[in-house]
């Protein structure tokens, strides 16, 4: 785990790697609780028997707003930032889902920072955040 004290500490990482998290595991019930959670009950998530049956995967999957929501968890297994009020996160740009998660596999974020900059006292860190399932290419 990296642990960064301030903004200097912070830029050092500009154009870099930070870290990589350890892998999670999505399982079915995980992915439910998500369901419930968001009201999203389609079946490619939800209803193991069709999905394996009728489903292109042969499996559920999860959604993609379920791996994004992990990012903040990941986050924290990869980077402990000192000496700051909260950190809020300001919006997604870019954002694709190159493939579908299956239930079971596991996921980690690969955090590189692509730049910092210090807005009068407020501190705006863009991170390129890329899920990667394991084994994977995509």
């Amino acid at each position: 785990m990296v642990i960064i004290n301030n903004f200097e500490e912070y830029k050092a990482f500009e154009g870099k790697p930070i870290g990589v998290s350890d892998w999670h595991k999505i399982d079915q019930d995980q992915i439910n609780k998500f369901a419930e959670a968001t009201l999203d009950h389609q079946w490619i998530h939800v209803n193991e028997e069709k999905a394996q049956n009728e489903g292109p995967f042969k499996s559920t999957i999860a959604h993609g707003y379920l791996t994004l929501s992990l990012i903040p968890y990941l986050w924290k297994q990869i980077a402990e930032v000192h000496n700051v009020k909260m950190e809020i996160n300001y919006g997604i740009e870019n954002i694709k889902f190159g493939q579908p998660v299956l239930v079971d596999n596991e996921v980690r974020l690969n955090a590189k920072l692509k730049s910092i900059s210090n807005l009068r006292g407020i501190i705006k860190v863009v991170i390129s955040a890329d899920l990667e399932i394991k084994g994977e290419k995509k």
